[in-house]
């Protein structure tokens, strides 16, 4: 048996329309014995919406580490429970002087993790935009 979860966890920025989320924060997909929790990208952007760290990227990464942070909290995960990764940004060579601050977060070992240099994100003072995947055990899954 699998049950899908869709949440919007306190904590994370999800655009909305006329009030109305445009998007899940968090879906949660529970089998027998896991969850797999799927982030939508997290861009650095309080939960009101409000940028930021405008043109600087060790904040935006920063910002976009404690959205994730956020969202896997949530639902009783932890960055070691983060299975794979995808990130998007409009300055790779930047990105790559600036990325240490993700080992703030991230430690060994690490999980698998694209980077795909982009010309532009949803707003364009966004530097980076990061997507993150966990598998944890169905017991310590929580708000879901």
């Amino acid at each position: 048996m699998v049950e899908l979860v869709h949440l919007w966890p306190p904590g994370m920025f999800c655009r909305a329309i006329n009030g109305k989320p445009i998007y899940s924060s968090v879906t949660v997909v529970k089998a027998t014995d896991h969850a797999r929790v799927i982030l939508a990208g997290q861009v650095s952007a309080r939960p009101d919406g409000e940028l930021v760290g405008k043109g600087d990227m060790t904040v935006q990464i920063r910002q976009v580490c404690e959205s994730i942070r956020a969202g896997l909290d949530h639902v009783g995960a932890t960055f070691r429970d983060v299975v794979r990764t995808v990130t998007y940004t409009v300055d790779v060579p930047e990105y790559f002087r600036c990325q240490g601050v993700r080992f703030e977060y991230f430690a060994a070992p690490l999980p698998p993790s694209t980077l795909l240099g982009v010309s532009r994100l949803a707003d364009p003072d966004f530097l980076v935009e990061i997507e993150a995947e966990a598998v944890i055990p169905l017991e310590r899954l929580r708000n879901a």
